[in-house]
């Protein structure tokens, strides 16, 4: 069974079985959707006033996005079909079909590389307002260069401006949700919600009931250690597939939960592709080889360059895949066997300035599947 075999046999509401792992999954996904002139916006950063009133106004249901002249630009991120899928199958579920839909927020902008959007969800009970919850969702990576230009400046110069209006957008909205909260995003909206828990205030914090994070990458080495997390740890339910590549990029002290996936190679990274066992992820025993050396692999590459060096290289790297033509990063990334030609072309496309930047950055990287054992990769450098 897949997310959308799950959203067309979850019949039971949210008063009969609590929100759990798909559920988030679910949610998080949806993020992906442009909710500009439907999803109230959020006011987090106006006044006490302006805050209030935007609460007030009247919540959308998913319903109010089902409208094919709405199509063109609301889906966004790897998997847009499969987004709008599920939006037909949520407005159908009498599990979800209720929420209410608010506090949409989004930012976008090239200068600052900055990608960032949440919406919150809100349950409103049947059976009184103590069973009534929130689920605060943060956007993942959009198909855009500066969303994924942002998930390389995580390893950089953490905390990205993503990073930050997280946190103050859960600290600020939680004032006005009920006080069951839940927060959970997939790839980048997942270290997001890490990281909006981390710093929530210790009120927020304490009505936060789990912290959802879906094959989202972890943090750059040193930025935040084993303590940092002790007021979140058993908090957070991390899930990553078999054969991972994002979720297992930087550092994180959370052991995850191995999900199934239909899928192979970085693809499993779509949580369409995940397997459900009746209202939980079908989970295998352990990470796949690939997974495990991709975790080494760009480990040992990152502590290998220079805090100078880094930055520059990022620099480099963005500069060569916008010149190259390629229609988005994800198409490099998500290529498969075909990404050491796309690679290719990017080197070619280099000016000298970059590939004398690139070039000894791509020469420690072979060096590092060397040392992690892929001694056949080392050639493509």
């Amino acid at each position: 069974m897949d997310l959308f075999d799950y959203l067309e046999t979850a019949l039971d509401d949210f008063d009969e079985r609590p929100l759990g792992p798909v559920d988030s999954a679910a949610l998080s996904q949806f993020c992906m959707v442009r909710g500009e002139g439907v999803i109230p916006a959020a006011l987090w950063r106006g006044s006490a006033v302006e805050r209030l009133r935007a609460w007030a106004s009247r919540p959308a249901r998913f319903s109010d996005l089902l409208r094919a002249e709405r199509f063109d630009g609301l889906f966004c991120g790897l998997a847009p079909e499969g987004v709008k899928r599920e939006l037909a199958a949520l407005v159908a579920s009498p599990r979800f079909r209720d929420l209410e839909l608010r506090d949409y927020a989004s930012r976008f902008d090239e200068a600052e590389h900055v990608q960032f959007s949440a919406t919150t969800f809100v349950w409103r009970s049947p059976a009184g307002h103590d069973q009534d919850f929130a689920y605060i969702g943060f956007r993942g990576t959009d198909d855009t260069f500066t969303g994924w230009r942002e998930n390389f400046d995580m390893a950089v110069d953490p905390p990205v401006p993503a990073q930050r209006m997280a946190a103050d957008y859960l600290s600020s909205v939680a004032r006005y949700l009920p006080r069951r909260l839940y927060v959970g995003g997939h790839s980048k909206g997942g270290n997001l919600a890490t990281y909006a828990a981390l710093c929530a205030p210790e009120d927020v914090r304490a009505r936060i009931e789990r912290v959802f994070d879906h094959d989202g990458p972890g943090f750059k080495a040193g930025f935040l250690d084993e303590k940092d997390f002790e007021c979140v740890r058993g908090l957070i339910h991390r899930t990553v597939p078999e054969e991972s590549v994002v979720g297992m990029l930087m550092d994180t002290p959370v052991e995850p939960r191995v999900v199934r996936s239909a899928a192979r190679g970085a693809e499993q990274h779509d949580v369409f592709t995940w397997e459900i066992d009746g209202d939980d992820f079908a989970y295998a025993d352990e990470l796949s080889p690939s997974a495990v050396f991709a975790h080494e692999l760009m480990d040992d590459w990152l502590a290998s360059l220079t805090p100078e060096e880094t930055p520059r290289v990022v620099d480099a790297l963005f500069h060569a895949l916008e010149a190259s033509g390629a229609p988005s990063v994800g198409a490099v990334i998500f290529s498969g066997a075909d990404a050491p030609a796309l690679i290719g072309e990017v080197a070619r496309s280099l000016d000298q300035e970059s590939r004398d930047v690139l070039a000894p950055a791509l020469g420690k990287l072979a060096a590092s599947a060397a040392r992690a054992g892929a001694k056949g990769l080392s050639g493509l450098f």
